[in-house]
């Protein structure tokens, strides 16, 4: 190992993580397709894998004790999690592993305060690195929460939050700024503990309608953790790959935000979402919901030429996505054209659609986003709606008091016939009423959205 270490060079460590570096670029690059997205996995795990190897032999390694110890905790706890882990419940642990990373920027921190002797420049990256790791932190926990149905997808709102939450901004600049001047560990606990309040106040205002900015917002959060800890530690590498993932967590945020008609500031000070428990069985106009079975379905869907089928997070709840795979194979049989349309904030995460069709091996080249498809449902037959809700609201185009009004959704209501699987009347996630649902073209098909499927499918089929 030493003869190794010998020759492992800075100048070869710099040109491996180049390398590495390269791998992960490549890997986001193939993220960003599902038809190259496995491609994509693979050059990141071989760089994650080279990046791991080569530290092993960095000479600043004096002990592999822990080392040893964390990798071999981390993979028994990762390697059941991630096999037994539903994809329904992918947001949250997305949101449970941008909170570690947070947890780890703080310790990292703190740790290296410990050590002393460290100048201005050094103390400054800390205090960044703390800060933003225990925003990471605490807010990724409360996302957790709310994803995991813990804590309520409403608001939760005070009077003058927006200045206290600004006056701890405050605190915490001051905070690094007298760090830096006076690198004591009980200045950087202080911050700490404002980051930690920080973070739990900037979430939980946050609405379950923007749970998805939230998301990609606190992944971003995360890499620039990451990156400032790559600074305190001065590797190279981590300070490449967390600026990679902070850029990429900033650019699918304002994505994201785009496909909602809203800004990242509205987002944060908003507050939107949880405007009403639940939704009432008529309009304001008294107008009753016409209902269907799945049987109804099944014959204009066998008798029509193109249906497009807008999955939603019912869809994941229940776990339908292999029977719409066999409904695919079946009305595809019978000549019927079947588009996927994907909304960029369907599910609870970003590509959260895109997965469960994936995992249910549903062509690419029947799945489709919302630029690309809207324009086709004014052709379509029927517009097959599981488990969808706030993002096929007409309200968001027609009705300007509405919270959604704004926000691009997926035309459903121009196809000919529309049905929508869904469990009750309760309002979506967003807690908003769906005028969708009162249309003449519509009718709902109440139940398990997998039930429903599976009975379309029975139905096809004989």
């Amino acid at each position: 190992m030493n003869s190794l270490a010998d020759f492992l060079t800075p100048d070869l460590f710099a040109l491996i993580y180049l390398l590495t570096t390269i791998l992960f670029i490549l890997g986001l690059k193939g993220l960003s397709s599902p038809k190259t997205a496995l491609r994509g996995n693979y050059f990141a795990m071989l760089g994650m894998a080279l990046a791991i190897g080569v530290t092993f032999f960095h000479p600043e390694i004096q002990s592999y004790t822990w080392i040893v110890a964390g990798i071999f905790g981390g993979a028994f706890i990762g390697i059941p999690l991630a096999l037994k882990i539903q994809m329904t419940a992918m947001p949250e642990l997305v949101a449970i592993l941008h909170s570690f990373v947070g947890l780890a920027a703080v310790l990292v921190g703190i740790g290296t305060t410990l050590q002393g002797g460290h100048d201005a420049v050094a103390c400054a990256e800390i205090a960044i690195g703390v800060a933003i790791g225990a925003v990471t932190f605490t807010g990724s926990l409360v996302a957790f929460g709310k994803l995991k149905e813990i804590l309520g997808s409403t608001p939760l709102v005070f009077k003058g939050q927006h200045y206290f939450n600004l006056f701890l901004g405050v605190l915490i600049l001051v905070g690094c700024v007298f760090f830096v001047i006076n690198p004591d560990p009980l200045t950087l606990y202080a911050i700490t503990g404002l980051a930690f309040l920080l973070g739990f106040l900037l979430v939980l205002p946050i609405g379950g309608a923007d749970m998805p900015v939230i998301v990609s917002m606190l992944n971003s959060y995360s890499g620039w953790a990451a990156s400032a800890t790559g600074f305190t530690l001065h590797n190279y590498l981590l300070i490449a790959t967390g600026a990679l993932v902070g850029s990429s967590g900033a650019i699918l945020s304002y994505i994201m935000c785009k496909a909602m008609n809203r800004s990242f500031f509205s987002v944060i000070l908003g507050g939107f979402g949880g405007e009403a428990a639940a939704a009432p069985k008529t309009n304001a106009a008294g107008k009753a919901v016409r209902s269907a079975a799945a049987e109804d379905v099944a014959f204009l869907l066998e008798n029509a030429s193109k249906v497009i089928v807008i999955p939603g997070y019912g869809m994941a709840v229940a776990q339908a996505q292999h029977a719409l795979r066999e409904m695919f194979d079946l009305l595809h049989a019978k000549g019927v054209e079947v588009k996927f349309a994907i909304h960029p904030v369907a599910g609870r995460m970003p590509g959260h659609m895109n997965v469960l069709l994936a995992e249910a091996e549903i062509p690419y080249d029947h799945v489709f986003e919302l630029e690309e498809i809207n324009g086709e449902f004014s052709s379509c037959d029927v517009a097959l709606v599981i488990g969808a809700n706030d993002v096929v609201n007409p309200d968001a185009k027609n009705d300007k008091s509405s919270p959604l009004y704004g926000m691009p959704i997926l035309d459903a209501y121009k196809a000919k016939q529309v049905f929508v699987f869904k469990r009750s009347m309760k309002a979506g996630y967003a807690g908003v009423d769906n005028s969708l649902f009162y249309y003449d073209n519509c009718s709902l098909v109440f139940g398990d959205a997998k039930a429903n499927c599976d009975a379309l499918v029975n139905s096809l089929s004989s």
